[in-house]
């Protein structure tokens, strides 16, 4: 089973990498192939809507992406991770998302019906309510890719490195992981 997390977090070291990094963790130990994409470390312009990926299958836009759709395409599980942003996702993970407009449809499509997916955000607030947008987002958006969302774990983390000294929360988080691999 290959397992890639793509983390749409700026911080390097932040608390929605820490739970990225338990997540994947957490599949490794059940037997994944597993691969981490800093989608922040790579340069992904927004969508054009050009729309010229309905007419050749792929977009013109000959950025990093092009090195995250084969990701997309062959794994067996998606994790996303990100932190909150004004109660959406990080820009970064959103232009990220918008791109997959140039597969959702035709072949590609095809290839991403039936896969699963897991997301992971970080919080910088106590209502647990805050992160219900982003799992909005996602819940729709992978709904209509026919990907199945298996879960989405929300954790408050306002200052660098709460996540990883959360141990509910990392438990939580490898035990999403080891599940992924069920």
């Amino acid at each position: 089973m290959r397992v890639t997390a793509f983390c749409g977090s700026p911080r390097v070291n932040g608390n929605t990498r820490a739970l990225v990094d338990a997540v994947v963790r957490g599949a490794s130990s059940g037997g994944a192939e597993c691969d981490v994409a800093d989608i922040c470390r790579l340069s992904i312009a927004p969508c054009r809507a050009c729309s010229s990926c309905r007419r050749t299958g792929e977009c013109v836009q000959k950025d990093d992406m092009q090195l995250l759709y084969p990701k997309l395409l062959e794994s067996d599980v998606l994790v996303f991770g990100t932190p909150v942003y004004f109660w959406g996702a990080s820009a970064q993970m959103k232009a990220f998302i918008d791109r997959w407009y140039a597969i959702a449809e035709g072949d590609a499509a095809e290839k991403l019906r039936g896969k699963k997916a897991l997301v992971v955000t970080a919080y910088a607030d106590t209502d647990p309510d805050t992160p219900e947008h982003v799992a909005g987002m996602f819940r729709r958006a992978l709904d209509y890719l026919g990907i199945e969302l298996v879960g989405v774990l929300g954790v408050s983390a306002s200052d660098p490195g709460d996540a990883a000294t959360n141990a509910q929360a990392m438990q939580e988080a490898f035990s999403l992981g080891q599940a992924l691999c069920d």
